[in-house]
């Protein structure tokens, strides 16, 4: 009983919070919606009963002949179920479009609402905890596609009401004519099947909710196996055959519950409730049939006909079952997304900071990471524990370290893409929780690693370091020039305006350099338009050793005053950086000049030696992935 009561509760939890979303599709067509789908219900019954009248009619019509009454009586009879009949194939197509639109707005105000949440935060906290990105990509896939997400609920819902109303027309009709006792056996019937549909599809859906790990992992093996990204490895290790293996291994691991599920929910309860339909829809026809003497044609045929309609009732909706069964998973992912990111505004909200100040000062002294914890969300693993590190302004200040030591970490934080779990980062003096997030980030500009390479005009590409002057184009031109890019764009289709992508009309794919080129003038665009602080995340791992030197005295020229902060793992390139840190378990190893590091002979020394007794020449130092794996293995740092 306290189960059935805990079901019922959930089943109109469900139906209410449906129902809260049908306002966003607009009023007008919400209630047009409910009127289609009222006229929906009632035609078939309409149709039912004219039909029956016809047929209750032909005898004294086929006997009085063409020109008496009975006759007119037949045909205006056979009219009404003709215009019901007609009415209900126009109205179909109509209720189908509404359906249509009512789904794509309210998809659309709920795709809006998620990604109003996935903004919402300043910082990526949200985005980097598993369970927030769990409910995330459940919410995007199923809006975006939309085979059963909150619009589809919502229609689904609609579309039941001319379900409902037919079966009340048709047991009106029974139970006038024939018997209401009958009428009310029937619908028991139907909704002893409804119950046995519904109740098994939620079983099923929250069946397929526990599995959907198992679902990404075919998912993905699926991306992985018909894409061009994977392509190359796949064909020259010979992959296919282990790729097939685990996609079948993983699906089987995936559909065998379902399958045992499915047995459970839909083999023996219906065979239950087929022997109960089967007992009940017998004593009621054979009761008609026995007392059919006493009953017209008419009233025969109406009785028959509406109760094989209230059967028919029994079925599956494909309509409105499973969208409204499934359809909200979505919208409680985005619910649960959005309750995250509240979750972890609130905890690190830019409210914390004692002091509040309009604007970011021109920095004149230094940024100072002070005592500095971190550990990213859900993670227990510590990054940062005590940090102390000062970043002279106006100075270039370069960050080394293992795979693993927290340079990119550190990039995120002066970002404030996450803020500290101890301590603080200051500048002059000043936390910089008390600027305004936007106006802080208006004085940095950071080319991070994995840098976006947008799908538009290379102009786009470059001024979107500071989109606020993104029509700024002899700004842009000239920052091209600066990177060496110039002779690479005049050759593209439509120059500055050549989009960065080959599907696109006229467009065009850079090489990797050429990208990271474009990358860096995008950080020198922001630093024209009121970038104080610039920070490259290994910015020319793609380009190679002396054009990177040839670029880093170029950009040492361009940057001249700026406070730079350059993470990478050259040791050709970090030489020549004012200030050199070295990052080490989680706090600053080593730190000063090239030249007074080298004299110290401590871990800048040993890595800096590793990597020159490679080469002849210590300036043409090619990249250090092996020599950085082989420190790894020895500090057991992670990759």
């Amino acid at each position: 009983m306290g189960e059935g009561l805990a079901v019922a509760r959930e089943q109109f939890a469900a139906r209410r919070d449906i129902v809260r979303l049908l306002p966003r599709a607009g009023a007008w067509l919400v209630a047009a919606s409910v009127g289609v789908n009222l006229l929906l219900g009632c035609l078939p019954v309409v149709f039912t009963v004219a039909t029956a009248m016809v047929l209750g009619r032909v005898p004294a019509a086929v006997a009085a002949g063409l020109d008496s009454g009975a006759w007119d009586s037949l045909v205006a009879a056979f009219g009404v179920a003709a215009g019901a009949f007609v009415a209900r194939q126009l109205l179909s197509p109509v209720e189908r479009a509404m359906g249509e639109l009512t789904t794509r707005r309210i998809d659309g105000r709920v795709f809006d609402e998620l990604m109003a949440a996935s903004l919402r935060g300043p910082g990526l906290g949200p985005l980097e905890d598993q369970q927030a990105l769990d409910a995330l990509r459940t919410a995007a896939r199923e809006v975006e596609f939309g085979v059963q997400s909150p619009g589809r609920a919502a229609t689904g819902l609609l579309a039941l009401i001319a379900r409902y109303t037919e079966l009340t027309g048709c047991a009106v009709a029974v139970g006038v004519v024939f018997s209401w006792p009958a009428s009310a056996a029937l619908v028991v019937t139907v909704l002893l099947f409804r119950h046995g549909q519904r109740g098994g599809l939620r079983r099923y859906a929250k069946t397929r909710s526990l599995l959907a790990a198992d679902q990404r992992e075919v998912d993905y093996l699926r991306d992985l196996a018909g894409g061009a990204a994977a392509g190359k490895e796949i064909r020259v290790f010979g992959l296919a055959g282990w790729l097939r293996q685990r996609l079948r291994d993983t699906h089987l691991r995936y559909l065998e519950p379902l399958w045992a599920e499915r047995r459970a929910i839909y083999l023996w309860p219906f065979v239950r409730f087929s022997v109960a339909a089967l007992a009940v829809t017998g004593v009621v026809f054979g009761v008609v049939g026995a007392t059919a003497h006493e009953m017209t044609l008419t009233g025969f045929v109406l009785v028959a006909t509406a109760s094989l309609g209230l059967l028919r009732l029994a079925e599956h909706y494909p309509e409105a079952d499973l969208p409204t069964a499934i359809g909200m998973r979505a919208y409680d992912a985005v619910r649960r997304f959005a309750a995250h990111v509240d979750a972890h505004v609130d905890a690190h909200g830019e409210d914390a900071a004692p002091v509040r100040r309009p604007a970011v000062p021109e920095p004149v002294g230094a940024i100072r990471f002070e005592g500095v914890g971190f550990r990213y969300p859900g993670q227990r693993r510590v990054i940062f524990d005590g940090l102390d590190l000062t970043i002279p302004v106006g100075r270039c200040t370069a960050v080394v370290g293992v795979n693993g030591a927290g340079k990119t970490t550190l990039v995120k934080l002066l970002a404030r893409l996450h803020e500290p779990t101890e301590g603080a980062i200051t500048l002059d003096g000043v936390d910089l929780r008390a600027f305004p997030v936007d106006e802080w980030r208006t004085r940095l500009s950071v080319i991070f690693q994995d840098f976006v390479r947008y799908e538009s005009s290379v102009a786009d590409n470059v001024a979107l370091g500071a989109v606020r002057f993104l029509h700024d184009r002899e700004a842009v031109r000239e920052v091209v020039e600066s990177v060496g890019l110039a002779d690479a764009v005049a050759r593209l289709p439509r120059g500055l305006d050549t989009p960065l992508a080959r599907h696109l009309a006229d467009g065009a794919e850079l090489s990797g350099g050429q990208w990271q080129r474009v990358a860096l003038a995008r950080a020198l665009f922001a630093l024209r338009h009121g970038a104080r602080v610039v920070v490259l995340d290994e910015p020319t791992a793609s380009l190679d050793v002396r054009a990177e030197a040839g670029f880093f005295e170029e950009f040492a020229r361009l940057a001249a005053g700026a406070t730079t902060l350059l993470i990478s793992h050259r040791f050709s390139t970090v030489r020549h950086a004012d200030h050199i840190v070295v990052l080490e378990r989680g706090r600053v190893a080593e730190q000063g000049g090239h030249a007074d590091l080298l004299a110290l002979g401590g871990r800048y020394a040993e890595l800096f030696r590793l990597q020159a007794d490679r080469f002849a020449d210590p300036t043409d130092v090619p990249d250090t992935a092996d020599l950085l794996d082989t420190v790894d293995a020895v500090e057991g740092a992670p990759g």
